[in-house]
């Protein structure tokens, strides 16, 4: 059952599930955009997430218990509705599978360093959430013979464009930072760019499919090593 949950004064978190499933980041991306255009001078920020969706409201406007009664119908409205008919757009991102932690992850997977790379690039991720960082895409749902804890001791700085899993999930770091996830690769393309519009070409609810590239492919597209 839905559940709202004020946090802090000035935001109202609305949880959907517990646990994610398939299509729900999808259904809960449309209904942020629903909620921007009926509420929108009411609202300041939503985010999107695997099973919740976090609104930064105007307190001059509104206040949580307000806001929750303008909300209950319109989510109703969207309980009842068929399941979103789209898929999602799909990316494929080019990968040059050479990360640091790479032979590490095959062996404490009892794999081949081939064999993490052809499970990692055979499945098809969704987007479920963007955070973290910006442009940081959570992405999952990895497969289950490549899951591991993150990493004992995190790295004070990932490259930007690392490619890493942790857990189920797997990401690209859009920029330089620290992170605690173990690294299969590198991406040469830029997933958040401040300039563009929109920013980030990921959106909640979007696949990705992951193909590998060699070095000389990586440099060929603007990669830096």
């Amino acid at each position: 059952m839905m559940r709202l949950e004020p946090v802090g004064a000035e935001a109202l978190l609305l949880v959907f599930a517990e646990q994610p499933d398939a299509g729900l980041p999808l259904r809960i991306a449309a209904l942020a955009e629903r909620l921007r255009r009926e509420l929108g001078p009411l609202l300041v920020d939503l985010v999107p997430g695997w099973t919740t969706l976090l609104l930064h409201y105007d307190l001059l406007r509104t206040d949580h218990r307000q806001l929750a009664r303008r909300l209950l119908p319109l989510i109703e409205d969207w309980h009842a509705g068929p399941p979103s008919s789209g898929a999602g757009r799909l990316h494929e991102i080019p990968i040059w599978y050479a990360g640091e932690d790479l032979a590490e992850v095959a062996r404490a997977c009892a794999l081949s360093e081939a064999e993490v790379i052809a499970l990692h690039s055979g499945t098809e991720y969704r987007v479920g959430a963007i955070g973290f960082a910006p442009g940081f895409a959570y992405l999952g749902e990895l497969d289950a013979r490549l899951a591991l804890p993150r990493r004992a001791s995190p790295r004070t700085r990932v490259p930007a464009g690392s490619l890493a899993i942790a857990e189920r999930q797997t990401a690209v770091y859009p920029q330089a930072s620290p992170g605690g996830w173990h690294l299969l690769g590198r991406c040469p393309r830029r997933l958040f760019d401040a300039r563009a519009e929109p920013p980030c070409p990921l959106a909640v609810g979007d696949r990705v499919r992951f193909f590998a590239i060699d070095e000389a492919a990586f440099r060929a597209e603007g990669g830096v090593p």
